[in-house]
């Protein structure tokens, strides 16, 4: 328990720290002065002022955030009266463009963690990829395959078997011979198939070991436990492919707008059911549905907790920049409305938009995690 709940915390401070210092780096190279640089919400714990900027860490530890200068509703007043080099430190007194980079920035960068992370793992760990090669991932204690000398990394390439009688001429007359039939096999469903098929009768498997040729004889059980097979093993077509550092970066770009375009197919899916009050079947989760899915991920070893960092983090950059007041794609939104009507809203107007925004996003963010709470205290 104490493992995941840092490692959740873990994860959660390098999303948003990289998030937040998309917005924070772009907004210097740009020109804005940035009043603060929080980790967590406000009340702040302790803050450090180092040049214009104050690096504070708050007490709400999920979360963070960029104050830019200007941002304010009487900043963006103040900045119309400054001359042309003191308004260009304001975030309002920038270019449609540049407020539109600086917006951007924060999805940019969990982007490209995103891309990062995964050319990391398709380096060191691979891509689980399907192929025509049946291995053998587990042998059951006491199954027919652990008594025929099976072992983890076997490859079985085919399977002979008998499939009727045939007669011969010898010495000593005609007599009967079985006819046996070689298999090649080049899927994990077909193996599991033909075994099922095949109960209670003695079969040969050709097995590929160690880059040497052997073979097994067995006699696939015609009863056996739940989850075993009729052999005892746990077979597998899948391979990890690994990648040189030249190659793993434009296919972790593949693999992570694939993911994306995945989610946003889902959220689409998820938003028409909503709106057609049709029922909403997904599966959404809040800070304690992700902790405890991080809590899995831990079990399964560090790559498959960066794993879940990558998909997180391209989880936080679509859903940022959905046109949903309070996120980023709800401001930038504003930026769009601007260029439209050919000048912009009263910030009043804008600025309580995000807060009722933001007041949506805290309530349905206590409802989703009261409805984890519930459910792991069920069992569900």
């Amino acid at each position: 328990m104490i493992v995941t709940i840092v490692t959740f915390f873990i994860i959660l401070t390098v999303l948003i720290f990289v998030h937040e210092f998309g917005h924070f780096i772009v907004a210097r190279i740009i020109g804005v002065e940035v009043e603060e640089f929080g980790f967590g919400l406000p009340p702040r714990i302790w803050g450090k002022k180092a040049g214009k900027t104050i690096y504070s860490v708050n007490w709400l530890p999920i979360g963070g955030f960029v104050r830019l200068k200007g941002e304010d509703e009487e900043d963006r007043e103040q900045a119309a009266h400054l001359d042309t080099r003191k308004a260009k430190t304001y975030f309002w007194g920038r270019s449609r463009l540049e407020r539109s980079a600086i917006l951007l920035a924060g999805v940019t960068m969990n982007f490209l963690l995103a891309i990062g992370i995964m050319t990391f793992l398709l380096v060191v760990q691979g891509e689980p990829k399907d192929t025509n090669r049946v291995h053998v991932d587990m042998v059951q204690p006491g199954s027919p395959a652990e008594k025929a000398g099976i072992r983890v990394g076997d490859v079985i390439t085919s399977v002979e078997y008998q499939t009727g009688t045939v007669f011969a001429e010898g010495k000593s007359g005609i007599t009967p011979e079985p006819k046996l039939t070689t298999t090649a096999i080049t899927g994990a469903d077909q193996l599991i198939k033909l075994t099922e098929r095949l109960r209670g009768q003695p079969i040969v498997l050709r097995i590929l070991r160690n880059s040497e040729r052997t073979q097994a004889v067995l006699i696939p059980r015609q009863t056996y436990p739940t989850g075993q097979g009729p052999m005892g093993v746990a077979i597998s077509s899948v391979e990890l492919t690994t990648y040189t550092w030249a190659e793993a970066p434009p296919r972790a770009v593949v693999v992570t707008f694939t993911r994306a375009w995945d989610m946003i197919a889902s959220l689409a899916a998820l938003l028409y059911r909503a709106v057609t009050l049709q029922p909403i079947q997904a599966d959404i989760a809040g800070p304690v549905g992700i902790a405890e899915v991080t809590g899995q991920a831990v079990r399964f070893g560090f790559y498959a907790v960066l794993e879940f960092a990558s998909i997180l983090s391209l989880n936080l950059a679509i859903l940022n920049v959905l046109p949903f007041p309070a996120l980023d794609g709800g401001r930038l939104a504003f930026v769009f409305l601007e260029k439209i009507f050919g000048k912009r809203l009263k910030p009043a107007f804008e600025r309580s938009v995000h807060q009722v925004g933001m007041l949506i996003l805290l309530a349905l963010l206590l409802l989703v995690s009261v409805h984890d709470v519930f459910r792991l205290l069920h069992g569900g």
